[in-house]
């Protein structure tokens, strides 16, 4: 396959997985609610991302560290600003 093609197709995963888990973030941090996000799906999100970042073996490849990596960091920081927020909220 073109090497081109290649690159690209790595650069895609590696700014839209980071760049569509951090708007989902900065809602909930915007707007302080919670209602309707899966705290589970987040949590599974971030579990996968992890999974398919050793499963690649691209340890080093930066698509691969902000596509997996910098995306599992970010749905964990989701997980935990639904618990801090409800557990803010039923207190």
């Amino acid at each position: 396959m073109n090497q081109t093609i290649v690159q690209i197709a790595g650069w895609l995963p590696a700014i839209a997985l980071p760049g569509a888990t951090l708007a989902q973030l900065l809602k909930i941090a915007i707007t302080r609610k919670t209602e309707g996000v899966s705290i589970l799906t987040w949590l599974l999100f971030g579990f996968a991302n992890l999974g398919i970042y050793v499963f690649t073996e691209k340890y080093f490849a930066i698509q691969s560290i902000l596509a997996q990596l910098l995306t599992a960091v970010l749905n964990f920081v989701i997980v935990f600003l639904i618990l801090s927020l409800r557990r803010n909220r039923k207190t």
